[in-house]
């Protein structure tokens, strides 16, 4: 969310109208486009280095019985500290700059939790399947759309 802020703004407390826009912004359709995963995540007094975590998944051939049951512990585990962090956001006094910095937490870990549950169903390798095919094809048009122009114009 961009408060607009000018200079010395970030020290301002977050208006009712304000802290409801963040909230509506976290349960919209797709809010998690352009979303980052927070590269470390404290959980209850460890670091985690959350992005390594979920891409070291994403790219892994397949996934384990093991494994599947632990992602669905980072899940619930991630779950509570995303419903922490949206009650503090709900609740808390703060300002502009704390509000945007936990919202941006928040909807990363929001993003986290959508990415751990399509590795755990196995969507994620069926989009990057589908993914490639889609631009193998795009691609090899192109291609032939260029080769077709360079005979038209006689360079051929």
């Amino acid at each position: 969310m961009d408060f607009s802020m000018d200079k010395g703004d970030s020290n301002l407390l977050i208006t009712e109208r304000e802290r409801n826009q963040l909230l509506a912004e976290l349960h919209a359709r797709l809010f998690w486009v352009g979303e980052r995963i927070p590269s470390f995540v404290e959980v209850n007094g460890k670091k985690c280095k959350l992005h390594d975590l979920v891409w070291d998944l994403i790219n892994k051939e397949s996934i384990s019985d093991d494994e599947k049951n632990q992602i669905e512990r980072y899940i619930a585990v991630l779950k509570e500290k995303e419903r922490v962090d949206e009650l503090a956001l709900q609740t808390k006094e703060m300002t502009r700059e704390e509000a945007k910095k936990l919202f941006d937490e928040t909807a990363g870990l929001l993003r986290a939790i959508m990415d751990l549950r399509e590795i755990e169903d196995g969507i994620s390798k069926d989009h990057e399947k589908q993914f490639h095919e889609i631009f193998s094809t795009q691609r090899t048009e192109e291609i032939r759309k260029w080769l077709d122009f360079l005979k038209d114009v006689g360079k051929l």
